[in-house]
């Protein structure tokens, strides 16, 4: 039987390149790669030999007959995503269809062997220190601000997206590599300077990610009671900075229709009990027990069809116990948009539940996820707080949380130049602006978008150019000892 991918999918193309008949697409090399929900596999074309899943970092790639529950969904979808892709010709038994490996890079004289600073330690940074410690001779110098390493992954995916999580595990292996530094609670730009940590090492490439909100930009968003959805995925994550939330009964109102919104409203909505097993924090769990009732409404500026988030966040949230999914029937436009042909991402609600919900009474008991299509935050009400939104049709919503889940901004690094209507460090490849030697990588290049294997083809392109630049000479004299930097990073740090 074929294998097929399932939900976790990370997209990270590691199946893709261990695969031998060349069944998962798209691939790299194809312009739909970084634009799907996730990978497929191409049942017609899978010999069932199990490289995929070995390769897998998300344990996301089964074989057909042992998927189970709502995952059997899934070998469907792999196939649905095929059936507009022409089948390829039978390949003759010594042909490799996939493209034949590029040259190698050009690697600068491993007498003075490079040595790399990367600050962050989230997917996009351990992606170039696994291509830079992998494929070449270079030293790596780790950074963290924060006490433990992870970034995205340990701070950003929902705490019951374990399979997820689990990508870190691939990571955890370069941080003890013989070549490898790691350097814990060290703040580059406050602690230590973007010079000082140039004048020791080759080489810097920053992975900070998008460390702020965008906004809304309407009247009442800086009321008490208005938060962005990150602020609460630090929170039940356990990020060590997170603020104390009171989690109110009733209503919780969600702008925003993107996975982040999605995993704020299903750890909101579940049952406590549910989550005893993830790696939620101890605080959050304690306080979502506190109350038996919460509505969470999702407020998605567009149709069904054109929703943000993803298939497969959509499917979980239909198939986990503890709520309820239901979509508020108030516009002809939703129903039409289910009937497209299946496969489309508004078919997926054919079979939820349809309501008409009067607004100006009190939530149903129990937990439900209520999804509100066609409608958009116009204003939030209240004196000292939050205790209703305004919807662009001027229907009012009564509550006592807002949370606007609208995507992330970048935020200026010191010493780098930043575009402040991209919100990304101006960069060509990954290396930045008139400032040889320095190099992004992750949405700090790109903006916030891709999920976390995307970052995997970004550290390659910039980690090309970085090598590029080394063998050309292109690269600034280090004047300083590791050893030097080293103390003077513990001085720092422990002030």
């Amino acid at each position: 039987m074929p294998y097929a991918i399932t939900q976790s999918c990370c997209s990270d193309a590691s199946c893709v390149s261990v695969c031998p008949v060349n069944c998962i697409h798209p691939t790299p090399q194809e312009r739909a790669f970084g634009n799907t929900d996730m990978l497929y596999v191409d049942p017609g074309t899978c010999i069932s030999c199990g490289a995929c899943a070995d390769a897998c970092p998300a344990d996301a790639i089964h074989p057909i007959e042992t998927l189970t529950g709502h995952l059997q969904q899934y070998a469907a979808i792999n196939a649905a995503y095929f059936d507009d892709i022409p089948a390829p010709a039978d390949p003759s038994p010594n042909f490799h269809p996939w493209e034949p490996p590029a040259p190698k890079r050009p690697l600068p004289s491993a007498r003075i062997p490079l040595r790399v600073a990367i600050v962050g330690t989230g997917p996009a940074g351990m992606y170039a220190a696994e291509d830079l410690l992998l494929h070449t001779d270079a030293e790596v110098t780790l950074i963290d601000r924060l006490p433990q390493a992870g970034g995205l992954l340990r701070y950003g995916v929902a705490p019951d997206h374990l399979a997820t999580r689990r990508i870190a595990d691939r990571f955890t292996r370069f941080h003890d590599h013989p070549r490898t530094r790691t350097m814990l609670g060290l703040d580059v730009g406050s602690a230590i300077t973007h010079d000082e940590l140039l004048a020791h090492h080759n080489a810097v490439i920053y992975a900070v990610g998008s460390a702020d909100d965008r906004r809304l930009g309407i009247p009442g968003e800086d009321l008490p009671g208005s938060i962005a959805a990150r602020e609460l995925v630090r929170w039940y994550n356990g990020h060590p900075e997170s603020a104390t939330f009171d989690l109110p009964a009733g209503r919780v109102v969600i702008a925003g229709s993107g996975n982040v919104a999605l995993d704020v409203a299903r750890i909101l909505a579940s049952d406590p009990a549910a989550l005893q097993n993830t790696e939620i924090s101890q605080r959050a769990l304690s306080a979502l027990a506190e109350h038996t009732h919460r509505e969470i409404v999702i407020l998605a500026r567009r149709g069904p069809a054109e929703a943000s988030y993803s298939i497969p966040e959509l499917l979980e949230l239909k198939h986990l116990p503890g709520f309820e999914l239901v979509v508020d029937d108030h516009d002809p436009r939703i129903r039409a948009a289910i009937t497209e042909p299946a496969g489309a991402k508004a078919a997926a609600l054919r079979d939820a539940a349809f309501e008409t919900i009067d607004w100006a009474s009190t939530p149903k008991p129990g937990r439900r996820i209520v999804l509100r299509f066609y409608a958009s935050a116009a204003e939030l009400i209240g004196d000292d707080r939050v205790r209703a939104v305004r919807t662009t049709e001027g229907v009012e919503l009564g509550t006592e949380l807002f949370i606007r889940s609208v995507g992330y901004r970048g935020t200026a690094i010191p010493g780098l130049p930043f575009d402040e209507d991209t919100a990304v460090v101006p960069n060509e490849a990954g290396r930045v602006t008139d400032r040889p030697g320095t190099y992004v990588v992750g949405w700090i290049k790109r903006g916030p978008s891709g999920g976390i294997g995307a970052n995997r083809t970004c550290a390659k392109e910039t980690v090309d150019v970085l090598l590029a630049d080394a063998t050309a000479g292109r690269l600034p004299a280090r004047g300083g000892s590791l050893r030097t930097f080293v103390r003077l990073a513990k001085r720092r740090r422990n002030k």
